[in-house]
């Protein structure tokens, strides 16, 4: 069996590449042959077949790893953040801890310009098809690597890294269900001002159908709220703020997507030095059942949490769920640097419509400060208020002539982000019923 071991990365044989077209003599790779007798030959899955896949104007293999053409905004996202930083600091190193078919590292060296991306899977049989997929890009550059692959465990790669002091300017981690061992190693092995890209796919966990679990992952107890989605974004970010307190760092979300398919919740993060101070939007968030408002308690509050409707005596009717990160989404700033470089790139703007320009708007809007956390759905509104739905944008339009922050949410489609209370949405659904009822 043949390797390609980079010094500089690793001593582990597990550690791939293809040999360059002109293998330079000064190269950091090393080519190391082991033969188990005189006709061995490189192997490979013989049961891949090849599923050539476009993405962004990019062609690769998807073999029998596991993909989903949906998930492609979420790379969007990623490289756009990537590229932000590459031009912003002017250097760009990757980790992508669990790389399936490798379109993720791909785009990071083609369209973020990444000057090394280290992509690992931990499925042996996927090493043909990312290595192909890689191969688009020289392997090195003079005598520094473009790229490399590992097939391991992410975990076992990104301590590695961190004992060896070789840190990452962005490590992504596009893993399954609600899995947070990750967080530490990735953690230690991001630079500093460094970015994180996490993901949990655990709809039921957000959903409150399963505290236990959401306990257990990250910290949180939660339970079922109509805004659960929000919930879902919100656990996980909450689990990298205790983990990341825990090492003396602090993290700060970048931006936060959740997608219907799967689902998937991933969440940017800027981590840096210090922890966050006296707790601040890391608590709890309760909903009332009985009068549909939601409010945020401290750790300070625990035992007096109750609901204005119930005159401040414990009702039943009060749910809490946390600790949960209880701050901004998103940053404002960011995101709009975001848009304007999908607009540089014809990826959004111009009147294009695309759901990537739809979604960073949104994004920018959704991160106004005025804005709480979750959103009120619609058809909640409407039932409450016993009226037939009110339309969104009249809804939206009248919580602004009255002096209201409102915007639309990128996470449920018939809902807007106010902070405007639950009775004051109904009052403004009977209003817009009577106007159409007049008309």
């Amino acid at each position: 069996m043949m390797t390609l071991t980079p010094k500089t990365l690793s001593p582990f044989s597990f550690l791939c590449n293809p040999i360059p077209k002109h293998q330079n003599q000064n190269s950091k790779y090393t080519i190391v042959t082991q033969y188990s007798d005189s006709s061995s030959k490189l192997t490979f899955n013989s049961n891949c077949e090849s599923e050539f896949q476009t993405e962004r104007g990019l062609k690769f293999d998807i073999g029998e790893t596991f993909f989903r053409h949906e998930s492609a905004t979420g790379r969007d996202l990623g490289v756009l953040a990537a590229a932000l930083y590459k031009r912003s600091k002017g250097k760009l190193r990757v980790l992508d801890a669990l790389c399936g078919c490798g379109i993720r590292s791909l785009r990071y060296l083609i369209e973020a310009e990444a000057d090394f991306v280290l992509a690992n899977d931990a499925n042996d049989d996927n090493r043909k098809v990312i290595t192909e997929n890689l191969s688009q890009v020289e392997s090195s550059s003079g005598d520094d690597p473009r790229w490399a692959v590992t097939l391991s465990d992410a975990n076992r790669i990104m301590t590695e890294c961190y004992l060896k002091r070789d840190f990452f300017d962005l490590i992504d981690i596009d893993s399954f269900g609600s899995d947070s061992s990750f967080l530490r190693s990735a953690i230690n092995a991001l630079k500093l001002d460094g970015l994180l890209y996490v993901t949990s796919t655990d709809g039921f966990s957000s959903g409150g159908r399963r505290p236990q679990q959401t306990l257990a992952a990250y910290g949180a107890y939660v339970r079922p709220m109509p805004y659960s989605n929000e919930l879902g974004l919100r656990m996980l970010i909450g689990g990298a703020v205790r983990v990341a307190s825990v090492l003396g760092y602090r993290v700060t979300p970048l931006f936060s997507y959740y997608s219907y398919h799967g689902p998937i919740f991933r969440v940017m993060l800027r981590v840096n030095r210090g922890k966050l101070p006296d707790n601040r939007n890391y608590g709890f968030i309760s909903y009332c059942h009985n009068c549909g408002s939601s409010q945020e308690y401290s750790w300070a509050e625990l035992g007096r949490m109750s609901c204005p409707c119930s005159d401040s005596k414990v009702s039943k009717s009060l749910v809490v769920s946390g600790p949960l990160w209880t701050g901004p989404l998103h940053d404002t700033v960011y995101i709009t640097e975001m848009l304007h470089l999908a607009e540089e790139w014809g990826w959004a703007g111009s009147g294009s419509g695309t759901d990537l320009d739809k979604l960073l708007n949104q994004m920018v809007a959704e991160s106004d400060p005025r804005l709480p956390f979750g959103y009120t759905k619609l058809d909640e509104v409407a039932s409450r208020a016993k009226v037939n739905s009110p339309p969104l944008r009249a809804v939206m339009s009248t919580l602004e002539k009255e002096g209201y922050a409102a915007s639309r949410s990128h996470i449920e489609s018939n809902a807007i982000k106010t902070n405007c209370s639950m009775a004051g949405c109904i009052r403004i659904a009977k209003q817009l019923q009577q106007c159409s009822s007049a008309e």
